[in-house]
C-alpha cells in the first residue's frame, strides 16, 4: 500500500485501540519511570522493499496486557502490520548526577557506559566538532550533534536532557565540553551557556527532546565523516543512515519506521514516562548497536550526508542483530521548535 493508505489503516487502528482500552478497562501500567495511562502500543509507518508501506506496531516486552493489546491490533489489521518488541525505551545519554546542593538532578536511568568503555570522543576537544562529548555542569554525558544559528548566532545542538537535564535547569546555566562524566568541570572547560530548550512536561505528548546552548567561542570544526552536513530532509523510511556518538562514534543502520506514535520513553525523576509522537525508528546494520548510554543528542543522517533527526532514546533489545532499536526526533521539527538552522 502506498503512504497515504498506510496512514488512514494507522489512523484506524489507532481508534480500534482507544476503543479496546476503553471497553475493557485496560488499567495504567506501571513502568520504571512511574504510571502511564492509557494505550502504551506504539504506531506507525514502516517501509516495505517494495517501495511501500506497512502500519508499524510496537509494543514492550514483559508487559502482559499490552501483548494482549497487540494481539488483537494484529488481528484485525491482517498482514498490513509490521510488528516488533521492544525493551525499556530509555534517553540514551548516562546516568545524571546529583547537584552540590542536593538536589536530584536524574532524569534518564539507561545504564552508563564509562568513559574507559566509549569508543567515542569523550576528551577534551578545542576546537569543538560534532560527536564530541558535552552536557549541562549537573549532567553526566551526550553527545554534541550539530552546530546550528539561532537569529544569526552560533549554537551547539543536542538533546534537553543533556543541556538542561532537568525541569530546573535554567537559560545561562554552564554547559562543559566533555561531560562531567568524562572529567568535565567548571570553569576551565566550559565552553558555553544554556540558551533555549523545548520544555518536557510529566503528561503532555511530546515531539522533539533538544536544546541548544550558546558558546562562547565561534571558532569550530563544522565537519563530519560525510563532510559539511547543511541540508535536511524527511525521512520516508528504509533509508541507510549514520551517526557519529560521545559512546559508539560511528555507527550506520537503517529507518526501519517512520511517524511512529505513543513511544513511551521513561525518564524518572520529575519527568516520569513522556509519550512521543511522530518519532523515526533505527536498527542497527552493523555488528553493534547503532547507539548506546551517552549518544543522546547524535544527529543523524543519511549516506550522502542529508540530516533526518536528532537521536534521544533506544532499547537495549530488540532490531534484527539483537542490539536494540534507536529513537530519532525529525530534525525539521527539531530546528523549527528552537528557530534554528544549521549551520553552513
Amino acid at each position: 500500500m502506498n503512504r497515504d493508505e498506510a496512514r488512514e489503516i494507522k489512523a484506524q487502528l489507532a481508534d480500534y485501540v482507544d476503543e479496546l482500552v476503553q471497553r475493557q478497562g485496560v488499567p495504567p501500567l506501571a513502568l520504571d519511570g512511574g504510571v502511564v495511562p492509557g494505550p502504551t502500543l506504539g504506531l506507525g509507518l514502516a517501509p516495505r522493499g517494495d517501495g511501500g508501506y506497512t502500519v508499524a506496531v510496537r509494543y514492550r516486552l514483559g508487559l502482559p496486557a499490552v501483548r494482549r493489546l497487540a494481539r488483537k491490533v494484529i488481528e484485525q489489521a491482517g498482514p498490513a502490520v509490521d510488528v516488533r518488541r521492544t525493551g525499556r525505551i530509555r534517553p540514551v545519554t548516562t546516568e545524571h548526577l546529583v547537584s552540590p546542593e542536593g538536589s536530584d538532578r536524574r532524569i534518564g536511568h539507561r545504564p552508563p557506559v564509562a568513559t574507559a568503555l566509549a569508543v567515542g570522543q569523550t576528551d577534551r576537544v578545542r576546537p569543538l566538532r560534532p560527536g564530541v562529548s558535552i552536557a549541562h555542569v549537573d549532567v553526566t554525558a551526550g553527545t554534541l550533534g550539530a552546530f546550528v544559528r539561532v537569529d544569526g548566532v552560533l549554537h551547539a545542538l543536542s538533546n534537553y536532557h543533556v543541556l538542561v537535564g532537568s525541569p530546573q535547569g535554567q537559560i545561562g546555566d554552564v554547559v562543559v565540553q566533555p561531560g562531567p562524566a568524562d572529567g568535565g568541570h567548571a570553569p576551565q572547560d566550559r565552553v558555553g551557556t544554556l540558551a533555549a530548550s523545548v520544555p518536557l512536561e510529566h503528561g503532555r505528548n511530546a515531539t522533539v527532546d533538544a536544546a541548544v546552548a550558546v558558546l562562547d567561542d565561534p571558532t569550530v570544526d563544522l565537519d563530519y565523516p560525510v563532510g559539511r552536513i547543511t541540508s535536511t530532509t524527511v525521512a520516508f523510511g528504509g533509508e541507510d543512515v549514520a551517526k557519529i556518538g560521545r559512546t559508539t562514534a560511528l555507527t550506520v543502520g537503517r529507518v526501519t519506521a517512520i511517524e511512529l506514535d505513543d513511544v513511551v520513553v521513561g525518564y524518572g525523576g520529575g519527568l516520569g514516562n513522556l509519550r512521543f509522537d511522530d518519532q523515526i525508528e533505527v536498527e542497527s546494520t552493523g555488528e553493534g548497536p547503532f547507539s548506546r548510554g551517552g549518544d543522546s543528542g547524535s544527529l543523524v543522517y543519511r549516506a550522502d550526508g542529508v540530516a533526518i533527526g536528532l537521536l534521544f532514546a533506544g532499547s537495549e533489545t530488540g532490531g534484527d542483530n539483537g542490539t536494540g532499536l534507536t529513537y530519532l526526533n525529525p530534525i525539521d521539527a527539531v530546528l523549527g521548535a528552537l528557530g534554528a538552522e544549521l549551520a553552513r
